[in-house]
This record gives structure tokens, C-alpha cells and sequence, in this order.
């Protein structure tokens, strides 16, 4: 049944960062029940509920095959670039992204998992006034870094605690330059420095046989990390937002 996803109280969970082993837990290990297909999105996205025992939350879930085929993209590969997201996104710690993980037993196959968080669908980045934009220099360089080829204004989420969520990372990682985002408004500015600090941190554990690394080999290519370790040097021998590069910089639709 196609339907715009209402949350259940009991299964919507309050300060999520606060919980993520347990979350991750559940996400990995719970039973997973279909309740009703994302009416949004190009891909085929269901909101679940994943139950173990008496611990219960909803999921967003995306499978591997319902994945509509791109030319610069691997079919088949999204849902893990959604997990990929994830991983760095904690090894920045930033918490911008809601815990995700791969799953190869879903309803429909493999595919991702991920937190479902309780947001309003009319509150995004173009609704956002100037403080709340300013909260965006952590996600404006998490897009760089993963290279995100669609960053539109309502992929960044805020809960009901006012905190900012990420969204929607089938289309990140390329080896080539894809950068499409609506959030330009820092460009040339200098990058904070405990931001600079971050993604120093992440560019040290993108070392062979590191744990970071040993993860994102299970999800991505070898070049695509290498790329992602390449856009980590960049930002540090350059610490300032950059501009838009050649090409199209504005995902379509902008929402």
C-alpha cells in the first residue's frame, strides 16, 4: 500500500544518538515487518518495523533490486553506498547520518536499513532561517567528502528535539566528481578548525587494514575509497569551503 509514513509513538525513539549501539543492535539483528511503501523517491523505500523481543523501532528500508537503474552508478550498489554514509559520518562524529546498515535478509533481499526519524516533511533547507543554516558547515563538508551527487534541501531532516539529520546517500562515492547540493552558502569560507580536525582523523584511519577501512571494503570499491581519502587531503591542504566545480551544481528537483 503506497502511504505518507506516520510514525507509531511506541516505536519512534527520543535523542537516537543517545541509543545508537542498542539501535544498531536491533537494526541488525531484529525481525523486520513491512508496513507500507515510501510514496517518494525514484527508488522502491519502505517504512518496516524491526522488533526483537520487547525493543521495537520503525526503519526505513530500501532493497538492493528495487533500485531504478543509473548509467553512472553500479546497480545494485546504492544501498550500500547508504551504509558507507553512515560510517563516516561517526568516524567524523558527527552524527549527521541515523544509524543504517546493510541487511541481507530483508523482505525484499538485501538492501538498507535505516532509523526512521520523525521529522516534518515542510520544514528543509529552504525554510530554514540564517541560524539554522549556519548549522550546516558540518553537513556542507560531509557532502564533499562523500562526493554526493544529489543533496537536495529535503534530505536534511530536523527531529523534534531540533536536531539536524542527513538522508539519502544511494548516489554517493563516485570516483568522479558529482557534487550536487543546495547547500553553497559557505563557499570560501575558512573550515572551523575542530571540523579541519575531524576529517583529519578520518584521513588517518583510512589506512589498509584499519577498521574503517576493513567496513567501507565491504561496501564500496577500492578506487572509491582511495577517491574519498583523495577529497580528505584536499579539504586539509586547503581548509576552505570550496567552489562549485564544472558541471551542474544543484541536484533536480531541488527538494
Amino acid at each position: 500500500m503506497d502511504f505518507l509514513p506516520r510514525s507509531d509513538p511506541n516505536q519512534t525513539v527520543d535523542n537516537p544518538g543517545d541509543h545508537t549501539p542498542e539501535i544498531l543492535n536491533l537494526l541488525k539483528h531484529g525481525s523486520i515487518k513491512a508496513v507500507g511503501q515510501v510514496v517518494w523517491g525514484s527508488n522502491y523505500t519502505f517504512l518496516v518495523s524491526v522488533n526483537e523481543g520487547e525493543s521495537a523501532v520503525q526503519a526505513i528500508y530500501k532493497p538492493a533490486r528495487g533500485e531504478r537503474p543509473l548509467w553512472d552508478f553500479p546497480h545494485g550498489s546504492l544501498v550500500e553506498r547508504e551504509a558507507a554514509a553512515y560510517l563516516v559520518s561517526e568516524a567524523l562524529s558527527w552524527g549527521l547520518v541515523p544509524p543504517t546498515i546493510l541487511r541481507q535478509d530483508g523482505p525484499a533481499g538485501p538492501g538498507s536499513l535505516q532509523l526512521y526519524i520523525e521529522a516534518n516533511p515542510e520544514e528543509h533547507y529552504f525554510t530554514f532561517d540564517k541560524t539554522q543554516k549556519q548549522r550546516l558547515r558540518p553537513l556542507a563538508l560531509f557532502d564533499i567528502l562523500v562526493n554526493n551527487a544529489d543533496r537536495k534541501g529535503g534530505h536534511i531532516l530536523v527531529d523534534g528535539n531540533g536536531v539536524l539529520w542527513s538522508i539519502d546517500h544511494g548516489v554517493c562515492f563516485h570516483v568522479e566528481p558529482k557534487l550536487r547540493t543546495v547547500v553553497w552558502d559557505f563557499i570560501g569560507e575558512p573550515i572551523p578548525g575542530n571540523l579541519v580536525s575531524d576529517i583529519q582523523n578520518v584521513y588517518d584511519q583510512l589506512t589498509p587494514g584499519s577498521s574503517l577501512t576493513d567496513q567501507l571494503a565491504n561496501l564500496l570499491d577500492e578506487s572509491e575509497i582511495e577517491a574519498l581519502k583523495q577529497r580528505a587531503t584536499a579539504l586539509l591542504r586547503e581548509p576552505k569551503y570550496p567552489i562549485p566545480g564544472p558541471g551542474r551544481p544543484y541536484p533536480w528537483p531541488l527538494v
